[in-house]
C-alpha cells in the first residue's frame, strides 16, 4: 500500500522538493498552494493531485484532507509548509499584513493539523511535520512578525507532540536557515555577494523526510548548511524552590 503525502506550499521551495522526494519514493501527493497552476504543473510531474487553496482558510484544509481521502483512501504525512514573510513595519504598522502573515503562518497550521488527526487515525497513524524556521527559536529582528509566527508553531508542536503520540501520530518540525526559495528571492544577491551560504529546497527536504520518521514525538529539526540535520534541545526552566511539579492535565 502506497504511503500518501499531503503537502500545503507545494508549488515552490521546499514544498515542491519535499513532493519530489516523497514521489520518487513511491508517496502519492496532495498538492496544495495558493498558485493553483504551479501546484498542478507538479501534481502532473509526480502523478499526484492539486487543491488550488489558501492554507489561512479552514475550508482549504478540509478541503485537501477530504480530497486526500477522495482519491487514495487514506493518508500518511502531512508536511504543513506554507509559509510568508511578514513585512510588517512597526514604524508605520499596517494591519492586513499582520493578519496575513499570521493567517498563513499560524492558522494554516493550526487549521491542518485539526484536519488532518482525523484522518491520519483512521489510517492507523502517521507524521506531521511543520516547516518552522530558525527564527522560532531564536529572536531574529529582520522581521519581528515573521520570528513571533514560527515560534507559535514551535510551540504548538512541543504542546501537541504528547497527546498525538497516544493516537499514533507524530508531529515534529523542521528549523531551517536561509534558504534558496521564493521567500529569500529579494535578497539572495546580498547573501551571495557576503560569501554567507544557503540551504537549498532539497537540503531542508531530506530534513523532512527525516523529521517525519524521528523517534521521539516533538523533534525540532536545524537544518544548518553543511551540518547534519540535529535535534535542538531546550534548556530547561527553574520550577518552584520545593520542587513540587504542577497536577498533571
Amino acid at each position: 500500500m502506497s504511503t500518501v503525502a499531503l503537502i500545503t506550499g507545494a508549488a515552490s521551495g521546499i514544498g515542491a522538493a519535499v513532493a519530489r522526494r516523497l514521489s520518487a519514493g513511491g508517496a502519492r501527493c496532495v498538492l496544495v498552494d495558493r498558485d493553483g497552476e504551479g501546484a498542478e504543473r507538479l501534481a502532473k510531474e509526480v502523478s499526484g493531485v492539486a487543491l488550488a487553496a489558501d492554507v489561512s482558510t479552514e475550508e482549504a484544509s478540509r478541503e485537501a484532507v477530504a480530497l486526500a481521502e477522495e482519491r487514495y483512501g487514506r493518508l500518511d504525512l502531512v508536511h504543513l509548509n506554507a509559509g510568508i514573510t511578514s513585512g510588517v513595519d512597526f514604524a508605520a504598522f499596517d494591519a492586513a499584513q499582520y493578519r496575513r502573515a499570521v493567517g498563513v503562518n499560524v492558522d494554516g497550521v493550526v487549521f491542518g493539523v485539526a484536519a488532518a488527526v482525523p484522518l491520519l487515525r483512521r489510517s492507523g497513524g502517521g507524521a506531521i511535520v511543520v516547516t518552522a524556521s530558525l527564527a522560532g527559536l531564536v529572536g531574529y529582528d529582520g522581521d519581528p512578525i515573521y520570528t513571533m509566527t514560527k515560534h507559535a508553531v514551535v510551540g504548538l508542536v512541543r504542546a501537541l507532540a504528547a497527546p498525538l503520540a497516544r493516537d499514533g501520530v507524530r508531529i515534529g518540525a523542521v528549523c531551517p536557515g536561509f534558504t534558496d526559495t521564493p521567500l529569500v528571492a529579494d535578497a539572495r544577491e546580498l547573501f551571495v555577494n557576503a560569501g554567507f551560504p544557503l540551504l537549498t529546497a532539497e537540503d531542508v527536504a531530506a530534513a523532512v523526510e527525516s523529521a517525519f520518521y524521528a523517534e521521539s514525538p516533538g523533534t525540532l529539526l536545524v537544518v544548518q548548511p553543511g551540518r547534519q540535520p540535529v535535534p535542538y534541545r531546550y534548556a530547561g526552566v527553574p520550577g518552584p524552590a520545593g520542587g513540587e511539579r504542577p497536577p498533571a492535565p
